[in-house]
């Protein structure tokens, strides 16, 4: 007979919401808003309902599902506690446990950025791989380690946070975690704009980018695959400092395979071909040829490491 669950991806703003085959297939996929008010305290009853709505629409029974898996933006200890979501309002929070309460069927939480890694490594970018490091550049830079097909989170959920390894200590800005010359300040959507805007003050050739008004980490990349020489050089940047990061991770954990997601993937090969580079520079002979791929899942992600970590 055949078997499904839930993958829930908790977001700030809204609940992603997929059903499954254990296979792996999935089957539908909707979306329910994220209602934070009064810390985040019916999120789970409207998750609940939302999971209980959509197997009476499906015909499912209890004894067809196997569970959910829940992911959540924010640390989650070994014990299944949220030690802290600020986007929900939640801190030292059984959020498993009182999931488990309202549906009566098995719970199983992790890490937004772990789940979205374990998603691309089950039926995504590091598919038949088992040992994979994933790296998110969006807004900021996130990671997540995965070693037998499972989940490195670490101790205090801090496994993979690639962002915040230092680059240059040297460097004069300040990273949004107050510490200076972290990956993210050069490798992440506003990263690369900082450095961009800091060249085109300092950098006398001609670029396209100086007839933008509002510069974004698109604009510098597509600019960047023109050949436009000062979005080259960025790009170079954030190559370097990624590549000089992973090379470092490694030495660590040695994977089998990188997978970059997030906003600025959408570069392409550009951004595999550049940072590889760099890696290939610094990393120890042995490492040398580790593979490289993008992410192919996109939001999806969290939803399908969900599932996969509920199968576990």
């Amino acid at each position: 007979m055949q078997k499904y669950g839930f993958g829930v991806d908790i977001g700030g703003t809204t609940c992603k919401l997929g059903l499954f085959t254990v296979e792996g297939e999935l089957l539908e996929k909707w979306e329910i808003p994220t209602v934070t008010e009064n810390n985040g305290a019916g999120i789970l009853a409207d998750v609940a309902s939302a999971v209980t709505k959509k197997m009476a629409e499906r015909k499912l029974e209890k004894e067809d599902v196997v569970g959910i898996g829940l992911d959540v933006p924010g640390p989650v200890g070994r014990d299944g506690i949220v030690s802290q979501c600020v986007n929900l309002g939640w801190r030292d929070y059984p959020a498993a446990e009182n999931l488990e309460k309202q549906v009566e069927m098995k719970v199983c939480i992790c890490n937004d950025a772990n789940a979205a890694a374990l998603g691309e490594l089950w039926k995504g970018g590091g598919s038949g791989y088992t040992d994979m490091v994933m790296v998110t550049l969006g807004t900021g830079v996130g990671g997540a380690v995965i070693l037998n097909g499972k989940i490195v989170p670490g101790v205090h959920g801090l496994g993979g946070e690639l962002g915040h390894i230092t680059v240059y200590p040297d460097e004069a800005a300040t990273c949004a975690c107050g510490k200076h010359g972290c990956l993210e300040q050069y490798a992440s959507a506003t990263g690369l704009v900082r450095v961009t805007k800091d060249m085109l003050e300092k950098d006398a050739r001609e670029s396209v980018l100086r007839e933008r008004e509002h510069l974004s980490a698109k604009m510098v990349l597509d600019a960047a695959k023109e050949g436009d020489a000062v979005a080259v050089a960025a790009l170079e940047i954030l190559g370097e400092a990624l590549g000089r990061t992973l090379a470092s991770a490694s030495h660590v954990v040695d994977p089998e395979i990188y997978v970059i997601g997030g906003g600025v993937s959408r570069a392409g090969e550009i951004l595999i071909t550049t940072t590889r580079k760099y890696f290939q520079k610094e990393v120890l002979p042995a490492g040398r040829e580790t593979a490289f791929a993008l992410a192919t899942l996109g939001n999806d992600a969290g939803m399908y490491g969900a599932m996969k970590q509920l199968l576990q």
